[in-house]
């Protein structure tokens, strides 16, 4: 079966950004796919530190939680990342974990290659588009599939729950689960 894995890059575990990944989950899961959230909360995940190590190795020498997450990412057949808005572009920590899975990949197996996916940015009012063209970096250079939407994939909120009030948002972010799942399938027929 194939699945899709959802990364939800905010330290708070009941934010907005695990809440819009939910309801991008339960579309993925509608058309058959198995769907994984995983939250960067609690996590560390440092910043590629350019040793090339990894180098033909498909892991990370540096001793945090990224290995475990690339991995999950490795066996997917898709991958949705949702990223708060901190000053205008995406928290640290997750384009550390978008630039070391991408090093992993571009340096390895090229796992990345031809999977479906792509980003949702959650703000409270500036700097989404910026987020989102600065995700869409990672996935363009690893030679990913990032399908469309009926919008950019943004959603308002600042306290939690906020953004599931954003209603053209939440429209927008689910089509794009939906469109990142039939897209998947149609690959596999």
């Amino acid at each position: 079966m194939a699945e899709v894995l959802l990364i939800s890059g905010s330290p708070r575990q009941e934010g907005n950004t695990v809440l819009v990944m939910e309801k991008c989950a339960g579309k993925i899961r509608d058309l058959g796919l198995t769907a994984e959230i995983v939250s960067l909360a609690g996590k560390k995940i440092d910043a590629c530190i350019a040793c090339r190590k990894c180098v033909g190795k498909g892991v990370c020498v540096l001793d945090d939680e990224l290995n475990s997450i690339a991995e999950k990412v490795r066996k997917a057949d898709g991958f949705l990342v949702g990223a708060p808005v901190y000053f205008g572009t995406a928290r640290g920590d997750v384009m550390n974990l978008l630039q070391r899975i991408g090093m992993l990949s571009y340096n390895g197996d090229k796992f990345l290659s031809w999977k479906v996916g792509g980003p949702i940015a959650i703000n409270r009012r500036g700097g989404a588009t910026a987020t989102i063209q600065e995700m869409l970096m990672f996935f363009f250079i690893n030679e990913m599939i990032v399908p469309g939407s009926t919008y950019w994939n943004i959603l308002f909120g600042k306290a939690p729950g906020e953004a599931l009030e954003d209603e053209e948002g939440v429209r927008t972010a689910e089509r794009f689960a939906e469109n990142v799942a039939k897209l998947i399938l149609k690959i596999q027929k």
